[in-house]
C-alpha cells in the first residue's frame, strides 16, 4: 500500500516552524529539487559556508552531508546545528582515515597541509588552510613557491589542480564515488548522439573524463557557466542535483546527466545527498534531530583553517 505524502503541507509547516526557531535552511546543488525549493539558501560548499558564517538565525538546518554540518558547527559555535539524516555522510571524506592522514602528515612536517572541506572536522584540525573546488586554484596558488603542499583527499582534484598551477603537491589517494563511476565510453556515445552538445565536468571526475570536457569547473562554474554559454545543451557529469537548478535557470536548454559506468542507471546520484527529503527537515526542526556537537578544543583547531580559506576568499572578490 503506498502512502500518499501532502509535499505541500510538509513545505508549508516546514515555513511555519522554521519562523517561529528563528531557524535557517541551508541545501547543497546535491540534493533533490523538492529539498531546494525549501531551502533559504543553495550553493555549493564554499557559499554555504560563507552563508553560516553571517547568518543571524539561531539554527541551522542543513540538508546535505555530515562535513558540511560539521563545518557549519565549527565556524558556528554557539548555534544550534541539525542535519536531518545522521547517516548523511561522504565517501570521499571517508577515503581519509583520521590516524593514516596524521600519520602522514607527520611524515612530512615541512609540508604545508591543504585539505579540502569534504573532510571531517579532525582531518580540518590537522590542517593549515582548507579549499572547495571553487577556490582550490586560488588557495594552492595563494601559497608561497617556496614551500612544500599536501593536498588530500580527492586525488582528481589534486591532480587538476596540479597541472593548472604546476606546484608540485603530495597528493592524497582518496575520491568520491559519484565522480569515479563516470563511463568515458557512454559520454562519448551520447556526445555522438547529441551533435553540438557540449560535456561540463567537476574536477572530481577521473582525468579522462576531464580531458574530452569542454568545460571544467565547480558546481557552481558549471551552474554559470551554462547561464552564460551560448550552447543549447549540456552533458553535465557531476552529481546530478545540480540539474534541477540548471533547468530552472535555463528552461530552454537541454541537461543530460553523464552516466556511470553501471549500465541499469542513467543518472549519477550520491546515495548520502539523496536521504534528505522534507518529512526529515520537518522533524529535525521539530525535535532537534539530529544536532551537530563537537568538542571546543578540536572546533578551535580546525576553525583557523577554515577562516584562512574564507579570508582568501573574500579577498578574491575585491
Amino acid at each position: 500500500m503506498n502512502i500518499v505524502v501532502d509535499k505541500s503541507a510538509i513545505a508549508k509547516e516546514i515555513a511555519e516552524i522554521k519562523k517561529k526557531r528563528n531557524a535557517i535552511i541551508l541545501a547543497h546543488y546535491y540534493q533533490v529539487g523538492e529539498v531546494q525549493e525549501i531551502a533559504d539558501f543553495i550553493g555549493d560548499s564554499l557559499a554555504l559556508a560563507q552563508e553560516a558564517a553571517k547568518t543571524k538565525a539561531d539554527i541551522i538546518v542543513f540538508a546535505g552531508v555530515h562535513f558540511m554540518a560539521e563545518t557549519a558547527k565549527i565556524i558556528c559555535p554557539e548555534k544550534k546545528v541539525l542535519l536531518p539524516d545522521l547517516n548523511a555522510g561522504c565517501s570521499l571524506a571517508d577515503s581519509c582515515p583520521e590516524d593514516k592522514f596524521e600519520a602522514f602528515v607527520k611524515a612530512h612536517p615541512d609540508h604545508t597541509v591543504v585539505t579540502y572541506v569534504n573532510t571531517t572536522a579532525k582531518i580540518k584540525a590537522l590542517s593549515d588552510i582548507i579549499c572547495t573546488s571553487s577556490n582550490a586554484y586560488e588557495i594552492v596558488k595563494s601559497i608561497p613557491e617556496s614551500e612544500k603542499i599536501i593536498f588530500a583527499p580527492d586525488r582528481n582534484l589534486g591532480d587538476y589542480i596540479k597541472s593548472q598551477t604546476g606546484r608540485e603537491m603530495l597528493i592524497w589517494d582518496g575520491h568520491c564515488h559519484v565522480h569515479q563511476r563516470f563511463s568515458l565510453d557512454k559520454i562519448l556515445k551520447l556526445k555522438k548522439e547529441n551533435p553540438g552538445a557540449k560535456v561540463i565536468s567537476h574536477p572530481e571526475c577521473d582525468k579522462p573524463v576531464l580531458i574530452i570536457s569542454d568545460f571544467i569547473g565547480s558546481t557552481s562554474a558549471l551552474l554559470k557557466y551554462t547561464i552564460q554559454d551560448g550552447s543549447s545543451t549540456y552533458i553535465v557529469a557531476t552529481e546530478s542535483g545540480i540539474l534541477h537548478q540548471m533547468k530552472k535557470e535555463n528552461p530552454v536548454k537541454n541537461f543530460i546527466p553523464a552516466p556511470p559506468n553501471d549500465s541499469t542507471c542513467a543518472c549519477n546520484d550520491c546515495q548520502f545527498m539523496k536521504l534528505i527529503d522534507l518529512k526529515k527537515i520537518l522533524n529535525s526542526l521539530k525535535y532537534d534531530t539530529y544536532e551537530i556537537t563537537l568538542e571546543k578544543e578540536l572546533m578551535d583547531k580546525a576553525r583557523k583553517p577554515i577562516l584562512r580559506m574564507l579570508e582568501i576568499s573574500k579577498n578574491l572578490k575585491k
